[in-house]
């Protein structure tokens, strides 16, 4: 064997002599510096309770120079241990490792530098607007604050515990805690702070942040394969190449087996061949990566393969096969790109179904941290192993989406029944009717009580009146709707109909209806009598009484001795046990409606659109046989598990709060109130639970209450903590204290008596001592938060209160608590307590499960997967029982595209938890397809378990994705896949990232990106009219700069984005036409009131941030529009910014039409040097300034650092514009047909108002008139103006697609365009909402993925009939491909089409047919090349040395007139201005 290893050695050291290691990596870095760790693991703790925070930041941690990186990282993790579960700790790991707090970190960061902070402070405070350094100088400042207008205080502010009373000063620390700075202030501020005397408010401040920027991790990077069947490569060679810390590739897996050979044990057996045995295994695996495509029959056992070996690894090793096999799948010899979709892959965690399409790193880590709450609460109650999971997935559904009140109550009047009145009975009865078909829209009428409405009113009410005609209304019109009316009046018996006017209608009604009928009654009621404004008067019942029924006797039937006043009271009693609001109240089948829908205006619709919605109800009942044709409706109705006895907003409101009781405390005595006064609230909790007594009737109860009550119910233990109203003493707690032994001494019964007697007598006993009631005082008001004296009621572990002194909390209340508590969580808990055996005496197990699961943030129902028991498809990592785990599921076929996602994800979940011995159970089944391969594609999830160190202990740069050892030979191109709200751009690489082939490159390439934005996405409407405002435009800044970012509200969906960064802004309409028509209105999803001025918005996080804003027309500016030809005032578009290397600001409509404004795209350096050329072409054509539009989004970074230096030589403005594609459009996956979207769908958003036209001109085109003529040709009214393929090359017949089939039926000879060139007015295309319509034809076409081929021309000649295009000359664009050659000579644009019979490459195309391209190549390289010898040396450095700003990155110029006078200045490192 050892002559065999030697032989191979020695043969591949002649293929490989001093080869370098190709490959591939990506790297993505925050815009922002880095932030320090410390912060970052005090916010993970925050989110905990700033109860933990405060103890934490006292912890004073210091940082001594002598320590190294690594110690000072294990000091801060086992700091936050103190206060944090080992399962909380490894959590905290993997957040540091993803950063995901550094951007709640870097918030305030930019609030402070919005102060601005004062000059060499290390720490600051701000005291009502006025900073200082020094503690001296705030008292000073302390005395005057009350004067000055309080700061605003953010939700996610560290308030300090103490006094919150609205007349105390406020007092902002900006420091950075755990420095001698932040100790001094802290100490003062914490002890007043405590004392009273002020409000203490914390942020974070870095006073010197390292100029480095982090990595970041939590992102997948893509290599996809190319088509190479047109050559789109430049021929340009690459000079230098950037080398970074994160540039090699040495990340060779040694356990890996490669043809045999398990180079791990043979690099240990034989460690001075390292080098040459890493040469070998290079080699072995390049001669095994063969890309040639594989037989239909070879792709079938594919899926098998690949399972089967997963499945035959250790299992310890099984995910890091997955992960290699997925990510690495076109190598692997198992498959090239076929473009296949992927197939449908499923993750689980402890039942939670995760999807991948909207779920990232960081989401994933929220998910997985509210798990842990769960899962070390269920394992300190007792609950382990899999009983865990059964707890978890129990149905607990804590609050119903409304409640209904029962109505089959006596004092309900009814006025009509569909199923016995003689109206209604040529109506159908059977239930089947509901499943009839017929039109939208139309209310069946069918015999039934489906839908009821009870209106409760008193009849003297203003109010009363327009209710009871619109049930008139109703009743007239057939409406199948069973009317009922509750007469809420006057239940004094002394009070007749003469005295007042409710009383005197009761007894009316009653008159009408026992010597007619209750219809008659309804039909004669007086309300037409009453003039608008007024109410029923007792003159207006008398009167009417004489004149319809003349010979009735006033006194007898409005009278003292009136026989009509039966069940008078019944009404009132109904509505006051029914716990209704105000009235007049309706009830829609026992649902009340709130006071906005009770508008006479709007309750007719709003009762026609519930009986529409209710239909829909009883259809599904009927369909899945929930009701029966025997069954009464009503009955069905009401025995559904939202009809409550009473309608009580306290116990029936969704926001809830609840005790944790899975604490288990040292010390668990609250007879020492000092020992108990430094327990944390959890503690607290724990210690009165198990001291705790309880009054029960049956034993053991299942729905437990701590109350101030005298009375309970059979199914509930009731039990009391005193909560006085001074501090406890032995003279005012002796009754109290007297209770208390008898519950410890006595049983219930004798406890009750007992309790019952002291409470009617004063008595006074001397029995305990007083230290633990005010144990009990304090546990009140530290952790339910009553003030003292105030009532409260604990039911199972949900806190109701603190009462009012005049809220009374009776019995009826007490009885729907307890329905509520057992229906929908208690009982469930309890037969699985009873079924598992759990607890002998289990009421407060039961307490405490149901604590803890009704406090879980609640979402879709758990899943509970099975598996059959197949060793050849299922792996199982299984965990130990007696510890904390998560169940893990994941479905998933390892060859697609989930695969690449998951895999990693798995590994970074397994290896961090074992870690930490905190196990997972994972289960991967692998379906068997091969219809879903991944398309052909490598990929890199970066994520890493725990942050990383270097062998000298310093912190490695970050995670970054590395590509190595894959083929050479394919063409590849890079794509980042970010979460949805990350606006990411290439900021370093000297290569081609749309065209790298490895064959061509030496060494490594490497890619640095750049987390430029976070967007902020937002939805507005107009509160009138409900429509999107179209073109209104919105701006995002900070109070010191308040116009950083604008942006244009869409008609779809009144969608609209913004970028930013981490940081608290302020949104505003902008200045002009947008902040004159309109007004911001209100607002959800803001940091801000509803009613406040100013709308701040904080971005704080990885995450998504979607606002909705509501805006209203000025009153003096109904009649406006907001898109009308007025002139627009120019804002941030046309002002220097950082996206632009020029702009200038004309006055004067006159002069801006004097701007030729030209868009075009490009990826990759091919395409980056035909737009130069085009660029080159366009200006040397026309004597008119121009100003280019570029799409930022796939330039490469080459091209944004020479721009500025073009734009100086050749005296053109420019301007980087991009929009993120929005989430709710269908999305490309693609990156040539996300470029192709963006070319059509975002026109009326990418570019200001102030544009009024634009010309789009492909890059790979050359201009040889003067794009003027285009710009002034009248489009007849069309928005858009495009040239129509040429017809005149015969010998192209066959290709020409729009001749036939479809696109022949479709345009009815009309011409189809090519979207080479076209002119946009974009005026016009925002009038007639152009770019709405395109979206929604988009939408509608793109789910099928055969439709839209050629996304960027087929849309707008679909959409040809409701867009109309006005056809340019075709002397506007010639292609050779398409043209014939005696067109060529009138030709004012040559376009390099691809030709797909000759399929020629692009370059060689363009030196044969346009003779001039030549020249203009030679003199844009000429330029380059001076560029490239004034620039500096690049530094060889890694990330951690990278400038943030690099030489030509801030060019600027202002045009003074038509000429342009250059004077160069500079200022401030880096940034060059041309004045």
């Amino acid at each position: 064997i050892m002559k065999i290893l030697w032989l191979l050695l020695i043969l591949t050291q002649f293929h490989h002599a001093h080869s370098a290691s190709k490959g591939v990596t990506a790297s993505l870095k925050a815009k922002w510096p880095q932030t320090p760790l410390l912060l970052e693991t005090s916010e993970f703790i925050c989110e905990s309770g700033e109860e933990k925070f405060w103890p934490f930041v006292d912890t004073q941690i210091f940082i001594h120079p002598s320590e190294s990186v690594r110690s000072y990282y294990n000091l801060i993790v086992k700091k936050a241990g103190q206060f944090l579960t080992d399962l909380q700790v490894s959590l905290l790991k993997l957040s540091l490792s993803l950063r995901a707090y550094s951007p709640t970190v870097h918030t305030f960061l930019q609030i402070a530098s919005d102060e601005p902070p004062p000059e060499a402070c290390s720490a600051f405070v701000s005291v009502h607007g006025q900073l200082t350094c020094s503690t001296k100088d705030m008292k000073k400042l302390l005395k005057t604050a009350t004067g000055r207008p309080k700061p605003y205080l953010y939700k996610n502010d560290h308030k300090y515990p103490g006094a919150n009373g609205t007349d105390l000063p406020v007092v902002i620390l900006y420091a950075k805690i755990g420095t001698k700075k932040f100790n001094t202030f802290h100490k003062v501020l914490s002890e007043r702070a405590e004392e009273g005397k002020l409000i203490y408010v914390l942020r974070h401040y870095v006073a010197e942040p390292k100029k480095q920027n982090i990595l970041l991790s939590g992102y997948g990077v893509e290599l996809a394969i190319k088509s190479t069947e047109y050559k789109a490569v430049d021929d340009t060679q690459v000079k230098g190449t950037y080398y970074s810390k994160s540039s090699t590739t040495d990340e060779e897996d040694d356990t890996d087996e490669v043809q045999g050979f398990l180079f791990g044990k043979l690099k240990k057996s034989y460690p001075d061949l390292q080098g040459q045995l890493g040469d070998l295994r290079r080699h072995l695996l390049e001669s095994t990566n063969d890309m040639a495509p594989l037989k239909v029959w070879e792709l079938q056992d594919l899926s098998f393969q690949a399972a089967a070996r997963i499945m035959s690894v250790p299992k310890f090793d099984s995910l890091k096969l997955m992960r290699d096999l997925s990510q690495n799948f076109p190598s692997r010899r198992l498959s090239e790109s076929m473009g296949i979709h992927p197939g449908d892959s499923s993750l689980f965690i402890n039942g939670i179904h995760i999807d991948l399409d909207l779920h990232n790193a960081f989401s994933i880590l929220d998910i997985i941290r509210g798990e842990a709450k769960l899962l070390e609460g269920l394992h300190n109650l007792g609950i382990r192993g899999t009983s865990m999971s059964k707890f978890l997935r129990m149905p607990v559904t804590t609050v119903e989406e409304s409640y209904a009140l029962d109505i089959r109550h006596s004092a309900i009047m009814w006025i009509n029944d569909i199923e016995s009145d003689s109206t209604y009975r040529t109506w159908p009865s059977s239930l089947q009717e509901l499943l009839r078909a017929t039109f939208p829209g139309v209310i069946r009428q069918i015999r039934r009580n489906f839908f009821n409405l009870v209106l409760f009113f008193d009849p003297a009410q203003e109010e009363s009146i327009e209710l009871v005609k619109l049930a008139e209304l109703f009743y007239k019109h057939k409406i199948p709707l069973r009317i009922g009316f509750v007469f809420v009046v006057n239940t004094e018996d002394k009070v007749n109909g003469f005295e007042d006017a409710g009383v005197a209608f009761f007894r009316l009604w009653n008159y009408i209806a026992e010597e007619y009928d209750v219809t008659q009654a309804f039909l004669s009621m007086m309300y037409n009598r009453v003039d608008v404004g007024d109410s029923l008067s007792v003159e207006t019942v008398t009167a009417y009484l004489k004149k319809k029924f003349p010979k009735a006797n006033t006194a007898k039937i409005l009278g003292v001795e009136s026989s009509y006043d039966d069940k008078r009271k019944a009404g009132a009693v109904f509505y006051r046990k029914s716990g209704l609001g105000a009235l007049p109240v309706a009830l829609f089948n026992g649902i009340p409606l709130s006071s906005e829908e009770m508008d006479p205006d709007e309750l007719e619709t709003i009762l026609l659109q519930r009986i529409m919605d209710t239909t829909n109800f009883f259809q599904r009942a009927v369909f899945m046989g929930q009701i029966s044709e025997g069954l009464d409706v009503v009955d069905f109705l009401m025995e559904q598990s939202n009809v409550v006895p009473r309608i009580n907003p306290v116990i029936l409101s969704p926001e809830r709060r609840y005790l944790d009781f899975t604490a288990s405390p040292v010390a668990d005595d609250w007879d020492d109130s000092t020992m108990f006064s430094f327990l944390d609230s959890k503690d607290k909790t724990a210690v009165v639970s198990k001291r705790m007594k309880y009054l029960t009737k049956h034993g053991e109860c299942i729905s437990c209450t701590q109350a101030q009550t005298k009375s309970f119910v059979s199914n509930s233990r009731v039990g009391v903590i005193n909560n006085p109203g001074g501090t406890p003493s032995e003279d005012n707690s002796s009754l109290y204290k007297a209770i208390w032994a008898s519950f410890l001494t006595q049983t219930s019964k004798n406890t009750l008596d007992f309790t019952l007697k002291l409470l009617k007598e004063d008595t006074k006993f001397n029995t305990l001592e007083v230290d633990f009631l005010r144990s009990q005082q304090r546990f009140c008001q530290e952790v339910l938060k009553l003030k003292a004296g105030q009532r409260a009621v604990v039911s199972n572990g949900r806190i109701l209160g603190p009462f009012t002194e005049d809220e009374e909390f009776s019995a009826d209340d007490f009885h729907l608590l307890e329905k509520i508590t057992l229906s929908t969580s208690a009982e469930k808990i309890k037969a699985k307590v009873k079924q598992m055996n759990l607890a002998p005496k289990n009421s407060d197990l039961i307490m405490k499960v149901d604590a803890l699961l009704s406090a879980a943030p609640k979402g879709e129902a758990r899943k509970d997967i099975k598996f059959v028991k197949d060793k050849h498809s299922v792996l199982h990592l299984a965990a130990r029982e007696d510890e904390v785990f998560y169940d893990v599921v994941a479905i998933v076929d390892p060859l697609t595209r989930d695969a690449q996602k998951l895999a990693p994800l798995l590994s970074v979940i397994n290896v961090s938890y074992k870690r930490n011995t905190h196990c997972i159970s994972c289960v991967a089944k692998y379906t068997l397809s091969f219809l879903q391969c991944v398309s052909g594609s490598f990929y890199r999830f970066v994520m890493e378990a725990e942050v990383s160190f270097l062998g000298n202990d310093t912190m490695s740069t970050g995670p970054v994705a590395r590509f190595t050892e894959i083929p050479e030979s394919p063409l590849l191109t890079l794509n980042m896949i970010t979460p949805e709200s990350w606006m990411v751009e290439a900021v370093r690489s000297p290569h081609d990232l749309d065209n790298i082939h490895l064959q061509e490159v030496s060494g490594v390439v490497n890619a640095e990106y750049e987390l430029e934005y976070l967007l902020l996405e937002g939805h507005c409407f107009d509160m009138s009219s409900g429509q999107p405002p179209r073109g209104l435009q919105f701006t995002l800044g900070m109070k010191q700069d308040p116009l950083m970012q604008d942006t244009i509200v869409m008609a779809n969906l009144g969608y609209f984005q913004l970028k930013a960064n981490p940081g608290a802004w302020i949104l505003r309409l902008r200045k002009g036409r947008s902040e004159d028509i309109y007004q911001i209105q209100a607002h959800d999803g803001t940091d801000s009131p509803a009613d406040a001025e100013d709308v701040i918005v904080v971005l704080n996080s990885f995450h998504s941030k979607i606002i909705k804003v509501r805006v209203q027309k000025k009153p003096d500016k109904l009649n406006e529009d907001l898109l009308s030809e007025a002139t627009e005032s120019k804002g941030l578009w046309d002002s220097i910014t950082s996206l632009t290397g020029s702009s200038s600001v004309e006055e004067g409509d006159k002069k801006k039409e004097d701007v030729l404004n030209i868009f075009s795209v490009a990826s990759g350096h091919l395409y980056e040097r035909f737009l130069r050329i085009m660029m080159l072409s366009v200006l040397r054509h026309t004597k008119t300034p121009v100003k280019f539009w570029f799409l930022k989004n796939y330039l490469s970074p080459s091209f944004k650092e020479t721009i500025p230096h073009m734009a100086e030589a050749y005296g053109f403005q420019y301007e980087l514009v991009q929009y993120k594609w929005p989430r709710w459009l269908h999305q490309q996956t693609e990156k040539q047909r996300i470029i192709w979207g963006h070319k059509i769908l975002f026109l009326d958003v990418l570019f200001p108002l102030a544009v009024d036209k634009i010309i789009f001109v492909d890059a790979d085109q050359i201009v040889r008139a003067d794009l003027k003529e285009l710009r002034e040709l009248d489009l007849e009214g069309a928005p858009y103006g495009y040239t129509p393929f040429c017809d005149s090359r015969r010998e192209m017949e066959g290709y020409r697609f729009w001749k036939t089939g479809y696109w022949a039926s479709h345009l009815a000879h009309r011409k189809y365009h090519i979207s080479a060139l076209y002119v946009v007015d974009l005026k016009k295309f925002r009038k007639i909402a152009a770019g709405d319509r395109l979206r929604g034809q988009y939408q509608a076409l793109s789910q099928d993925p055969n439709s839209l081929s050629n996304l960027d021309q087929d849309l707008p000649n679909n959409m040809i009939h409701q867009v109309a295009i006005k056809s340019l000359p075709q002397e506007w664009l010639w292609c050779e491909t398409w043209c014939d050659d005696s067109s060529k000579p009138t030709a004012k644009t040559i376009d390099l089409c691809n030709n797909p019979k000759t399929k020629e490459p692009k370059l060689s195309a363009a030196v044969r047919i346009v003779p001039e391209w030549t020249s203009y190549d030679s003199e844009i390289k000429q330029l380059l090349k001076r560029v490239q010898e004034q620039k500096p040396e690049a530094s060889n450095t890694g990330p951690s040395q990278t400038q943030t700003k690099h030489t030509g990155e801030c060019f600027f110029f202002i045009y003074f007139s038509s000429q342009v006078i250059y004077t160069m200045i500079t200022w401030g490192e880096g940034c060059t201005y041309i004045l």
